[in-house]
Order: C-alpha cells, then sequence, then structure tokens
C-alpha cells in the first residue's frame, strides 16, 4: 500500500514538472513568435502601449539623468553645494573663473561639434519636430547624442540657454533606437517620438499633462486618437520617474496666492499679453540676428568654427563679472519675479541682458533650449508690467506677482508656438491652478500677436530659415519629400514620354536633375503648361545632358493626392 502511494506520488510530481516544462516552452515560443511578429509586422494596440511605457520611462530617465548631470558639474565647477542659488554664490567666485570656466566649456563644445556633427550644429526642439514631419518620426542618432553632451557642458559651465531643447531631442533618439527595432512604420514612428517627448516634458518640469499635450501640439502637430493613449501612458511614466528621483515638488514656489482683484483688471492682461507678445518676437529675432553676425564675422575674419562657442564663453562670462544672473537655466532669478522679490529697474536690467545673453550663446552654437530663458524673460516681464500697472491703479489691482505668473506665460507661449501645453506647463511648474483667467487671456493675446511677426514659433521659423517650410501644413513641404527620380516614368516604361519631345525641352531648357523634387517640379508645370518635363542626369563638361525619364504632371499630383490624404487621415483617426 505504502508502495502504490510513492508511486501516485512520483507520477503526480512527475506530471506537474512536465506541465510546467511544457508551459515553459510554449510561454518561450510564444514570446518568440511575438518578438519575430513585432519585428516583422509591427507591434498590434495592446503592445504598442506597452513600448510607449518603455519608451517613456527610458525617456524619463534620460531626462532626470540630464538634470542630475548638470547639478553635478555645475556644484563641481563653481564649488557650491546649492546650485539653485547658483547667482548668489558667483559673487564669491574669483572672476578669473567666471569668466574662464565658460571659455573653457565653450572650448570643448566647438571641439565635440567639429568631430561629431558635420555642420557644428547643436540638434533640438526644431530637428525633432522635422523628424516628425519629413523622415517618419526619425531623428540623427550620432549627432544627437554628440548635442546632449555639447548642451551639458554648456549649462554647466555657463551657456545662458535651457535643457529642456537637447533633453527632447536625446529623448528623440530613443524613440529612434526603437523605432528601428521594431521596424516602426511612419505613423508608428512618429508616435513613439511623441511618446518619447511627452516624457521627457513630464520628466523635467514635473508635468504629466502638459507634457503629453506638448507632444501633440508642438511635435506631431495633431492630436489624433491614434496617438493619445500611448502619449499619455508615456508621459506618465516619465512624471514617475522623476517624481521617484526629485519627489512630488513644483519647480517654483509661489509666496502667496495670487488671485484677480477684480474682473476690472482682466483688460491689463490683455495689454500684458501684447507686450509679452512683442518681447517674444524681440528675444526670436534677436536671437536670429546674433546668430547671422556669428555667421559673417566667422566668414569675415577666417577664425575656425570650433573656436566660436569659445568665443561666445568668454563673452558670456564677462557679462557674469557684474551680472552673474545671466548664467545657467536661470531659474533663481525666475523664482524671485515670482515673489515678487525683485525692483522695476532689476526687471527691466534683467530682460535685456537674459535676451542678450541668450542670443550670444545661441550664436555661438553652445546648445540648450529656449523655454527656460523664455520663462525667466516672461516672468521679469510681467513683473514689470505689473509693478506699474500696480503703481498706477492701486485700488483695482491684486498682486504684482500675478502679472509675473502670466507674463512667464505669455512670453513662453509665443515662443513655443504652443499657448495649450504652455499655460499648464506654467499652472504645473507653479501648482498656482487660481489664476487661469489671467494667464489664458495673457498667453492668448500674445501668441495672436507673435504669429503674425514670425512662422508661428521660434522652432518654425528656425526650419524656415533652413528652407523646410512646415508653418504652413503638409501642403507646403509634402511636395519637398518625393524626389522626381522616385516619380518620373523611365525610358522603358510602357507609357513613357516621346523621346523627341523629350529633346526638345530639354533644348529649350525645361528640365528636371535627378535630385530635385516635386517641389521644384510643379512650378515649372505651371510656368509651361506641359504635361511632361525630362528628367536629366548632371553631364561632365560640355556633354549633352543624359535623360533618363519624365515627369509626368498627372503622376506629380496624384503622388501629392495620396500624400495628402495619408496625412488627413493620420491627423483624423
Amino acid at each position: 500500500m505504502l508502495m502504490s502511494v510513492e508511486k501516485v506520488n512520483a507520477q503526480w510530481r512527475a506530471n506537474v514538472k512536465e506541465f510546467f516544462k511544457e508551459s515553459l516552452n510554449d510561454l518561450r515560443e510564444e514570446i518568440g513568435r511575438s518578438y519575430d511578429l513585432v519585428r516583422t509586422k509591427g507591434p498590434s494596440q495592446f503592445q504598442f502601449w506597452l513600448i510607449a511605457l518603455v519608451v517613456g520611462a527610458a525617456s524619463g530617465c534620460a531626462a532626470v539623468a540630464f538634470r542630475l548631470g548638470i547639478e553635478l558639474l555645475q556644484s563641481t565647477l563653481y564649488r557650491t553645494d546649492d546650485i539653485n542659488h547658483l547667482h548668489t554664490h558667483l559673487g564669491t567666485v574669483n572672476w578669473i573663473w567666471v569668466i574662464l570656466i565658460p571659455t573653457v566649456g565653450g572650448l570643448l563644445v566647438g571641439l565635440l561639434l567639429q568631430r561629431f556633427t558635420p555642420d557644428g550644429r547643436v540638434r533640438s526642439v526644431a530637428d525633432v519636430i522635422e523628424g516628425a514631419a519629413l523622415n517618419g518620426g526619425r531623428v540623427e542618432v550620432k549627432e544627437g547624442l554628440a548635442s546632449a553632451l555639447a548642451s551639458l557642458i554648456t549649462l554647466s559651465s555657463g551657456g545662458s540657454t535651457g535643457r529642456e531643447g537637447p533633453v527632447v531631442h536625446l529623448a528623440g533618439v530613443l524613440a529612434t533606437r526603437m523605432s528601428g527595432w521594431i521596424h516602426a512604420d511612419a505613423i508608428s514612428g512618429r508616435n513613439l517620438l511623441g511618446c518619447a517627448v511627452a516624457a521627457a516634458v513630464s520628466a523635467s518640469f514635473n508635468a504629466p499633462i502638459a507634457g503629453a499635450l506638448f507632444a501633440l501640439e508642438v511635435v506631431l502637430r495633431h492630436f489624433a486618437i491614434h496617438a493619445f493613449a500611448p502619449i499619455v501612458v508615456a508621459s506618465v511614466a516619465g512624471t514617475v520617474v522623476s517624481r521617484l528621483t526629485f519627489g512630488d515638488v513644483s519647480e517654483f514656489v509661489l509666496s502667496s496666492r495670487t488671485f484677480l482683484q477684480f474682473y476690472a483688471e482682466l483688460p491689463a492682461f490683455f495689454i500684458l499679453g501684447l507686450v509679452s507678445g512683442l518681447v517674444a518676437v524681440v528675444l526670436m529675432r534677436a536671437i536670429f540676428w546674433a546668430d547671422q553676425l556669428g555667421n559673417r564675422l566667422e566668414a569675415a575674419l577666417q577664425f575656425p568654427a570650433w573656436s566660436r562657442p569659445m568665443i561666445s564663453g568668454f563673452l558670456l562670462g564677462g557679462i557674469a563679472l557684474m551680472f552673474p544672473h545671466i548664467i545657467g537655466v536661470g531659474y533663481e532669478t525666475t523664482a524671485r519675479a515670482l515673489a515678487g522679490d525683485m525692483l522695476l529697474y532689476e526687471a527691466l536690467v534683467f530682460v535685456v541682458l537674459k535676451i542678450i545673453a541668450v542670443s550670444i550663446t545661441m550664436a555661438g552654437r553652445m546648445g540648450g533650449g529656449v523655454f527656460s530663458p523664455a520663462l525667466m524673460v516672461g516672468g521679469l516681464t510681467g513683473l514689470a508690467f505689473g509693478l506699474i500697472a500696480t503703481g498706477i491703479f492701486p485700488s483695482v489691482s491684486g498682486e504684482a506677482t500675478l502679472y509675473a505668473l502670466a507674463g512667464m506665460g505669455a512670453v513662453a507661449a509665443a515662443v513655443l508656438g504652443a499657448p495649450i501645453s504652455t499655460t499648464l506647463i506654467v499652472f504645473e511648474l507653479t501648482g498656482d491652478w487660481h489664476t487661469g483667467l489671467a494667464v489664458m487671456v495673457a498667453v492668448s493675446m500674445s501668441t495672436a500677436l507673435s504669429s503674425r511677426m514670425v512662422s508661428q514659433s521660434f522652432f518654425l521659423t528656425l526650419l524656415a530659415r533652413r528652407n523646410l517650410q512646415l508653418a504652413a501644413g503638409p501642403q507646403a513641404y509634402l511636395m519637398g519629400m518625393y524626389g522626381v527620380a522616385t516619380v518620373m516614368r523611365p525610358l522603358d516604361h510602357e507609357h513613357a514620354a516621346p523621346f523627341d519631345q523629350l529633346e526638345a525641352l530639354v533644348a529649350e531648357g525645361t528640365v528636371l536633375q535627378t535630385g530635385q523634387t516635386l517641389r521644384d517640379a510643379m512650378p515649372i508645370f505651371d510656368r509651361t503648361g506641359a504635361a511632361f518635363v525630362p528628367v536629366v542626369k548632371s553631364a561632365r563638361g560640355e556633354e549633352a545632358p543624359d535623360i533618363v525619364g519624365a515627369v509626368f504632371q498627372v503622376d506629380a499630383l496624384r503622388t501629392f493626392n495620396r500624400a495628402l490624404a495619408a496625412t488627413a487621415a493620420e491627423e483624423h483617426s
């Protein structure tokens, strides 16, 4: 009887062992099939949400690491334990170090960019927008990593920019890697890029709502339902990473609650919005003007490109000797503005100095973003306006700090061209949701005014200066995505253009080169009324160009219509 029980137990254990072995093998095979399916056919919706969670967590970690890296390097270089009061501490630092640190930092940035980027330019949010619109959600990887390191050095050594630009592009690099790994199509690639951006912004500012909307409003530039859920998942993941590291605290703490005194005070915020819009335009145009001046000086004086950031660092160090407030991101000065701890003339002087410092940093190709500087300039502008307004009409005015808060949002929204997400970022940065009317009024007026004076935002204007017209919408840039070589009918096509007519068009100069796009072809069709235009390869010397095919107007229009339809389907799905 005992032997029978032992035999039954042994058989039971063997059956259980075999069951778990088979289950483990089935699980391994299922994981393998899922892996192959994701690699070959792309992820399903649920799988994509899991991937969005991973990308969000990774991007949040990258943003946190970037911020901690800045704090570590900054505290080491300037020998301070409290970088939140770096500007105050700089008054005790030997003047040689104040100049030397940003100068050497600029030298390192210049050498790094010369080695790893073909054009010596730091990648930022504008390049992420370009990647979303034109490159299927992909950004440059090697150049992006070099730009992140360059921006880390810049912000640690005294560059007067912000950390959100490099963090957003670094997150874009992670999304690009993931898109390549899962063989994502253009729509999935753009959505992954949006996920990474949302997580990076939310982790940088502890602002999950604004992070998600920033990715939709600024990077993807649509609010399609299919993109919303994974982007929100990623944004939450980035926020969790940030809060586990820094705690659930607001970036700025207001000294007291700020309320509108009377609704009669609202017209003042309309005026503040207009003033903020003008200040934002001045900030943007100053950056572009300084960059043009830097290009001209570099060409005229023939100094090497790698020395350009070093020269800018030296200039910043010289300004910081008297005005240390221009060093770094500037959150200490912004916090003082929001607390009202500043006189009128100080606020006005710091606005001018910050615009100059940001322009020098950007013109020197040192790296960094424009959002944090815009917050500082906006806060100072709003405080100055508020001190004047409350001084003239004390009986119907609230606190001047409310104007600082509204000005901070208004200038930043105009610079980013993102009124929705910027308004929410201001609320989440300060934790003050009671001043919505004032902030919304100022933001709406500033963006309405500034968008008439630049190409909607700093980023889109920057792209327009590179001849990438994204501000006007898909109809303005889709043509440039299709090369004539991909649309043309070759000479051996069954419906090819008659060769003698092609030769006649070549003789009269009506031709397209193989490297041109439909953007170049459509004006020729409009001007000549031709049904087709020959495509030629460039000839050497005096040889006649080699005709390789022809682009038919009907084919060009068909390609353009399909592209528009696909874009509309993506944005409204």
